[in-house]
């Protein structure tokens, strides 16, 4: 049953990259090109330092076509927003509906008697909050050609670490709130465990560092759309992967046409 279950997680999961190559197709490439002509005019005009061979942030930026070097892309940048593009998303979103799916194996039956679509959609709200929003209000997604490129590892590490913390705090809340269920009764049970998620991510946001990287003069409307493109990419995701593997889940643990006999069984 397991191995059924991921395979039609990855399944969902390429239907949701796919569906989250579309968003970031039409919303966020046009951004990330305007971005990085941003960057592209700001190293042309920013000068030569005499005597040294370290170049400035902007020419080590991995959109920067290479002004110091003379070199050219390893991958150009229409293959970047087309067929790289898409083999990202569709490797993210089969990579995720698989661990979705494990996900989903572990809770049925655990949860209460809750139908596999209501509990794939539960699931995929959580993963949404979890895994992409509660991190990015403290580490917003800015696009690829802004930012430090000497502190590309620092703030990946960060955003991580916000991105475990919160999933891992998701995680210990929802167990506690289940083992008070009894004690409190369900409601209190619910209030009590997301406070303590909030207090968790509030007392983790506030203890981590913040990173300002972005340029005074960089255009408000371009970060403004890049990021909600962001969110609408990972929005798509999650919503398509809950909704697409919540229907091959519920297909395949309550057959249409099985005996009456054999459901009931």
């Amino acid at each position: 049953m397991v191995r059924d279950l991921l395979i039609r997680g990855m399944i969902a999961g390429l239907i949701a990259g796919l569906f989250c190559f579309g968003v970031a197709k039409v919303f966020g490439e046009p951004q990330v090109d305007r971005a990085i002509a941003f960057e592209e005019s700001h190293a042309e005009a920013q000068p030569l330092a005499p005597d040294h061979g370290a170049s400035t942030a902007h020419d080590h930026s991995a959109s920067a076509h290479e002004h110091d070097h003379g070199g050219e892309e390893l991958v150009s940048r229409s293959v970047q927003s087309t067929l790289g593009l898409a083999t990202a998303t569709l490797v993210y979103g089969a990579a995720m509906g698989g661990l979705f799916a494990l996900a989903f194996a572990f809770l049925y039956g655990r949860v209460g008697d809750i139908s596999p679509r209501v509990l794939a959609l539960l699931l995929a709200l959580a993963a949404f909050v979890a895994i992409y929003y509660v991190p990015s209000l403290k580490y917003a997604a800015n696009p690829p050609a802004v930012g430090e490129p000497d502190t590309i590892t620092y703030r990946t590490g960060l955003y991580l670490l916000m991105m475990l913390t919160s999933l891992g705090g998701m995680v210990f809340s929802v167990a506690l709130g289940r083992r008070l269920v009894t004690r409190y009764g369900g409601l209190n049970a619910t209030l009590i465990g997301a406070g303590v998620y909030v207090a968790i991510i509030v007392i983790v946001q506030l203890a981590l560092p913040d990173i300002n990287e972005m340029p005074a003069d960089f255009p408000a409307s371009v970060l403004w759309k890049f990021r909600m493109a962001s969110l609408g990419m990972q929005a798509v995701t999650w919503g398509v992967l809950g909704v697409v593997f919540g229907a091959l889940a519920d297909r395949l643990l309550h057959p249409a046409f099985a005996p009456r006999a054999q459901r009931t069984a």
